[in-house]
């Protein structure tokens, strides 16, 4: 399975980056723009067939090394 793995900072918690591509954004003429907020995507192939196992798996994994749950919030999805 097909773990599909989204990974942002928690609101309240300083984003330099998505404001460097605000700021980007606006010297490129998009004025509209009022905030951006960066993130990570990650794609983990998980060799398991049962749905709840890799769930549980991903989980682990995106607790224990993708996400820093101090700052961070993660969601994600399967996908066979």
């Amino acid at each position: 399975m097909k773990a599909r793995i989204h990974i942002t900072l928690k609101n309240g918690v300083l984003d330099p980056q998505g404001r460097a591509i605000a700021g980007a954004l606006h010297s490129m003429g998009f004025s509209e723009v009022e905030d951006v907020r960066q993130g990570k995507y990650i794609e983990v192939e998980v060799r398991e067939t049962d749905r709840k196992k890799a769930e549980a798996a991903v989980e682990k994994i995106c607790a224990g090394l993708l996400a820093n749950t101090v700052i961070e919030n993660y969601r994600f999805e399967l996908a066979e």
